[in-house]
């Protein structure tokens, strides 16, 4: 194998690498290794993982009494008002 030294990466850059190989588990270096196969057309890029600030950390944290308590109180929202669609 040989080795590779890149220069002139611009601080913002290489943060970024950092905290993407940092969010796909691996090093900096696995990561620009990958990322040149890709843009080579060696490998195929595996699909973007995208992070949301929604509501995600609140799934599956009701109890089985809250769920029947919310699924009872939003059960009107599914009847239809005949009257409204004449």
């Amino acid at each position: 194998m040989s080795n590779l030294s890149l220069r002139g990466i611009d601080p913002a850059t290489f943060a970024d690498l950092k905290v993407r190989a940092s969010n796909d588990g691996g090093s900096v270096n696995a990561l620009v290794l990958r990322l040149i196969d890709q843009g080579l057309g060696r490998k195929p890029g595996k699909p973007v993982r995208q992070r949301h600030a929604d509501l995600d950390a609140l799934a599956g944290s009701w109890s089985q009494e809250e769920a029947a308590d919310f699924e009872q109180a939003t059960a009107p929202f599914a009847e239809v008002d005949a009257g409204l669609w004449k």
